[in-house]
């Protein structure tokens, strides 16, 4: 829209919305399958972080790909590839913060962890939004 605010663009809010819900759902079960692997399972930190982020990629996708960005219309197996790039993206940022918090400030890994996955939240969303799930038209407005 021309000379509108994406700010004041409430669609824009209620996209923020989805993606935090989506996010969050991710988060719930990348820390819930995190625990369970590292202490229940006793892997290490590093093979935990890596199970746990993959799976909660397979749940954010779909809900992204159907709910968030309502890019279901596109090719599916385009918006998975430049899912995953985004989401490597973000998990290099996450794992980077990750073995920072243990091994230099020596936070607790499940506190680490859950520090590591907001910190590259807001990069995953904007890739996403911008290339990821990028719509060459109008999404409809749903909430």
């Amino acid at each position: 829209m021309a000379g509108r605010s994406a700010l004041t663009h409430l669609p824009n809010w209620f996209q923020l919305f989805r993606f935090l819900v989506v996010g969050a759902s991710g988060f719930v079960i990348n820390i819930v399958l995190y625990a369970l692997l590292l202490h229940g399972a006793g892997l290490g930190y590093i093979l935990a972080a890596v199970i746990s982020n993959s799976v909660a990629l397979v749940n954010n996708f779909l809900w992204h790909r159907h709910w968030t960005f309502d890019a279901s219309d596109a090719v599916a197996h385009k918006q998975l590839v430049r899912f995953v790039l985004v989401c490597g993206v973000g998990f290099l940022i996450n794992l980077a913060v990750l073995r920072f918090a243990v091994e230099t400030l020596g936070i607790q890994k499940l506190l680490a962890e859950a520090i590591a996955a907001v910190i590259a939240a807001p990069v995953t969303f904007v890739l996403n939004r911008q290339w990821a799930f990028r719509r060459t038209e109008p999404a409809p407005v749903t909430v």
